[in-house]
């Protein structure tokens, strides 16, 4: 495997998964990438500890999967097969407890279990549907 330094000269300005606006930081809608900010630090191409968070529907069905970088050696050679998906609990104590023991045991980048948190509640909140009014006015 390339040096992540190597790596990330590479994709920094060239990705095709580089979103840019005026007025608002460049972002990247890369897996892996706990942020969404075009930086080295969060980058899940060229980081050696890839942390994302993020949801997957399918259907009417929707999940929260969390994506690492596999530790196996033979994993590393293949892109298709180098990250790793993880379904994360929804449970308002099952959930953080178990993302918090995910990154302790498996991640050694302890920094961003903050961030990660603060993300999954964004996310756990945005399955939240809003109550239509016609339903309640329907009722009168």
């Amino acid at each position: 495997m390339a040096a992540p330094d190597l790596l990330w000269e590479c994709v920094k300005n060239s990705s095709s998964f580089i979103r840019k606006n005026k007025n608002v930081p460049t972002m990247t809608a890369e897996p892996g990438n706990l942020t969404s900010l075009n930086s080295f630090k969060y980058s899940g191409l060229a980081g050696k500890q890839v942390l994302g968070l993020d949801s997957k529907k399918v259907g009417k069905k929707e999940s929260i999967v969390l994506t690492t970088r596999s530790k196996r050696k033979g994993r590393q050679q293949r892109p298709g097969t180098v990250l790793v998906t993880t379904g994360i609990k929804k449970g308002a104590k099952k959930g953080p407890a178990q993302l918090k023991k995910i990154i302790a045991e498996t991640y050694n980048r302890p920094e961003l279990l903050e961030m990660a948190l603060a993300k999954y509640a964004k996310i756990k909140r945005s399955f939240k549907k809003k109550v239509a009014l016609q339903s309640v006015r329907s009722k009168k």
